[in-house]
């Protein structure tokens, strides 16, 4: 008798239950009975092959290999190894070789020395290495049907100290299995929601899970076919191990994992990966629009995303809500084809002539958007939040208060001490041979603890996203006259009180808090530092309430017995693992402790960070004069000594990851804009004119600072300006030709919702300046992007803002899967070759979802400045 599996493809679709007109058999019942629902679809199961963009492809299903090199921004951004997406989300990451169970963000990584596809055999071949194990090896990956068998090919056995380390792992993400099942080997267990299973301490003293589960065959989610996968061990007598990798950071997936045979080469391991395809999935269409709604006088235009495989509507319907629930037509109009862009189609659904003011929705097929307003006001609040609630949470050194909740108490009152020098930090923060003070390794520097805010999830004080931030905030407070006043702020009792007005406007004490700590670096040392940081990984990834990151206590080596051995690379620096109860010190005589927790300040006497500060200290003076008129004195003489300082000596170019300024030409224009509008004085115009031919190369990002100083300069000036601008346009329209959104959108580590809030920004003071060649609609069309209308998915990129917002974001409550309102995301980040991905059931992806300050800042402008452009248009 033929086995079932042969005699199922033999029975011809009647038999499966289907006829040609669409209805149910009933003559096949008896025959169908014999095959299980999962028998019958796996038959059915397209084939997967590869695409021309160099991955496996079936219905509802991708399987990528390699397309991103191991490793990434920060580290480990789970954005490479074997890859599988399902229905259109990424829910497994990382299948590689490595060497931990449930390895970290800074735990060993390959490397990828090359990668081959041969679209004959199916196949894609990727060579990695681990070379300072002296180690390399294969990876295949092979589709045959509708299955990928993985191998892993060593060309000499593992090295002795990688045995009983090495292993294949592949990663699920957690959130996407929450409350689903698994099989292995037939026995049946449910994910856990919470990180669950035991703990082992390994011979290094290092904690390590103990598996959930381990057998030959792992089903996840054998109820669910949307998320249903399948791994069968292939090789040997290797197990499969599931392991939840929360058990030991917040951040871990789960990890299916077959540990590699000692002493063996050639093939040491092969799975069988079965992903639950489906010939008849479409994905939804995605209708991009602005959440928070529009202005009469505003181009209201939204953006259908479509599967590549979906027939498109050709008309879409605006529908008005009355008071009574009933709604009516207000506009039908028809959809017109866009394009293609990365694996989308797409079209547009212009809805520019309803200028009524009501609430409404835009139906497309049978979706229905949520509702948004049409009215004169909408943009006159999207920024609050930012400014009530986002802004306050992120301050350092002081204790936030909203009602009944404490966002978090006076956090790192012992700032900070003097890092080595000869160091590299983990999170882009080192010193060359000097550290430019007179302070000795791990000597308190005094007076640091005041101002600054944390620059996003990590509590760092970054010098470059400080003056940042300071500099957008005083803009939007020149160019707007933001006196929004609904916070009380008092440096003196290092308090913050949410909702409570004090009779001073939000803006300027915002403003103040940021210079504080930038005049305090000047103060301590004599010159701007990149950066106050954490110095231990174990504290690094410090989740919740900032002021129980440290002891608060300034360290004293007198009290602490492990003094001699705080050296770099000795003890536990800089360790992920946690001081053992024998190696914290708690002495303490008050004020002291012998807790060697305090943050490192880097304190490299940069000629760009010295520039960047200059130029926010100077634009602060303004907006502090009439409020803190000792600071802003104090910010305008220090800006003027910095920059005096600065042509008086070679400059200081050591450059370290993004914390030691930005390109030099492109600060020292800044500063001298600046020190332009607060002074008027010559030197710094003569100063711009000179540095005009130097940063024209790059005018998009100096753009906005060079229109600012027009109207300071003389017209000579502005007619070499012209040509710049005219040029920046034509450059749009390659933006235009790219997306339909027409904004720049990257394709880095790092999600550009920054970017396109900047060149809105920039766009706004060219228009200003050249309103003949630089239309509002490029200003209009970034707050567009960033409140809903952008790849991927709809969802307002600001927290709180828009009937559907990001909800779930990377900000010190990540822990709890919430957000803070007001708080900006990264947004989408094109995964290569081809997925716009902004995860919203998982937070700790950074490059998609982490809060940063200086977005916080430009975002209020970006938002005030639309307000500004509509305020008193005709519709």
């Amino acid at each position: 008798m033929k086995n079932k599996k042969s005699m199922l493809l033999s029975i011809p679709l009647i038999a499966l239950g289907f006829t040609a007109c669409g209805g149910e058999s009933s003559s096949a019942d008896s025959t169908a009975a014999m095959f299980t629902e999962a028998e019958i679809a796996s038959a059915i199961t397209p084939d997967l092959r590869l695409n021309d963009r160099e991955y496996f492809e079936a219905p509802g299903v991708n399987i990528l290999a390699f397309s991103n090199p191991p490793g990434g921004l920060f580290f480990d951004a789970k954005t490479s190894g074997i890859e599988i997406i399902q229905r259109g989300e990424r829910i497994a990451t990382n299948g590689d070789l490595r060497l931990l169970h449930t390895p970290e963000q800074w735990d060993g990584m390959s490397q990828l020395v090359g990668r081959s596809v041969d679209r004959e055999a199916n196949r894609i071949e990727t060579r990695l290495a681990y070379p300072e194990h002296d180690f390399s090896y294969r990876v295949i990956a092979r589709a045959e049907g509708g299955k990928v068998e993985l191998s892993v090919q060593l060309d000499a056995p593992l090295p002795q100290n990688l045995a009983g380390k090495a292993g294949f792992n592949l990663e699920f993400l957690p959130a996407s299995y929450f409350g689903k099942a698994f099989l292995m080997d037939g026995q049946g267990g449910l994910l856990p929601r919470h990180p669950g299973g035991g703990m082992q301490v390994d011979d290094d003293g290092r904690t390590q899970p103990l598996p959930l589960a381990s057998g030959r065959k792992l089903v996840l989610s054998p109820e669910d076919p949307v998320h249903r996968v399948a791994i069968r061990a292939l090789s040997g007598d290797s197990q499969l191990m599931l392991f939840d990798g929360r058990n030991k950071a917040q951040n871990g997936w789960f990890v299916v994992r077959s540990l590699i045979p000692a002493g063996s080469a050639g093939e040491v391991m092969r799975w069988e990966l079965d992903v639950q395809a489906d010939p008849d999935w479409i994905r939804q269409p995605v209708l991009g629009y602005s959440q928070a709604g529009y202005h009469p006088a505003q181009p209201k235009q939204a953006v259908i995303e479509l599967d590549r495989n979906d027939k498109p509507h050709n008309r879409a319907r605006l529908l008005k809500i009355e008071a009574d629930g009933k709604k009516s037509t207000a506009m039908e109009a028809a959809t017109y084809p866009w394009g293609d862009y990365l694996r989308y189609q797409y079209l547009t659904f212009d809805f520019s002539s309803v200028t009524q003011p009501g609430l409404y929705q835009i139906e497309y097929g049978k979706q229905l958007s949520a509702p948004f307003p049409i009215n004169a006001t909408v943009h006159a609040n999207t920024w609050q939040p930012t400014l009530d609630i986002f802004l306050p949470v992120q301050m350092d050194h002081m204790e936030v208060r909203e009602a009944y909740r404490v966002w978090h108490g006076r956090s790192h009152l012992d700032d900070a001490l003097q890092a080595p020098a000869d160091y590299e930090h983990f999170d882009l923060y080192a010193h060359g041979t000097e550290t430019d003070t007179k302070f000795k390794p791990f000597e308190h520097i005094p007076g640091l603890d005041i101002g600054g805010w944390y620059d996003a999830g990590d509590y760092d004080i970054r010098t470059q996203s400080q003056y940042h931030t300071v500099r957008d905030l005083v803009h939007a407070w020149e160019e707007f006259g933001l006196d929004r006043d609904n916070t009380t702020i008092s440096q003196q009792k290092r308090s913050v009180q949410m909702h409570r007005p004090d009779g001073v406007p939000d803006m300027l004490q915002q403003i103040e808090h940021g210079t504080l700590a930038l005049i305090a670096q000047h103060r301590a040392v004599g010159h701007a530092i990149p950066g106050i940081v954490a110095a231990h990984l174990y504290q690094y990834p410090h989740l919740g309430d900032g002021s129980t990151k440290t002891d608060n206590r300034i360290y004293k080596p007198a009290l602490d017995p492990f003094a001699g051995e705080r050296q770099v690379g000795k003890m536990y620096l800089p360790s992920t693992v946690a001081p053992s109860p024998e190696q914290r010190v708690l002495n303490t005589d008050g004020e002291h402790s012998g807790e060697f927790d305090d943050r490192w300040a880097f304190t490299t006497n940069s000629s760009a960070l010295n520039y960047g500060s200059a130029a926010a200290l100077a634009a602060a003076s303004r907006a502090l004069r009439g409020y803190n008129k000792q600071l802003a004195d104090e910010c305008l003489s220090t800006a003027r000594h910095v920059w005096q300082y600065e042509q008086q000596r070679e400059p200081n170019l050591y450059h370290y990851g993004n914390t030691t300024g930005g390109r030099l030409e492109e600060e020292q224009l800044a500063a001298a804009v600046e020190l332009l509008i607060t002074t008027q004085d010559e030197q710094y115009s003569a100063a711009i004119r000179e540095l005009l031919p130097q940063v024209r190369d790059r005018f998009a990002f100096n753009a906005a600072t060079l229109a600012q100083a027009v109207p300071l300069m003389d017209e000579d000036f502005r007619k070499n300006i012209q040509p710049l601008v005219r040029a920046h346009r034509e450059q749009i329209r390659e933006f235009e030709q790219e997306n339909p959104y027409g904004v720049p959108i990257t394709r880095g580590g790092w999600a550009g919702a920054g970017s396109v809030v900047n060149f809105g920004n920039t766009n706004y003071w060219l228009h200003k300046h050249f309103p003949h060649i630089i239309e509002k609609d490029l200003v209009f069309r970034s707050l567009d992007y960033i409140l809903g209308r952008h790849p991927g998915s709809n969802l307002s990129l600001v927290s709180g803002v828009g009937a559907e917002s990001k909800l779930v974001a990377y900000g010190s409550n990540r822990a709890d899967f919430s957000f803070i309102p007001g708080g900006i995301v990264p947004g989408v980040l094109i995964l290569p070759p081809d997925l716009p991905e902004n995860k919203e059931n998982w937070p700790f992806f950074w490059g998609q979802n982490e809060y940063v300050i200086t977005v916080g800042a430009s975002y209020i402008f970006l938002a005030n400045a639309v307000q500004a452009l509509l305020q008193g248009e005709d519709v």
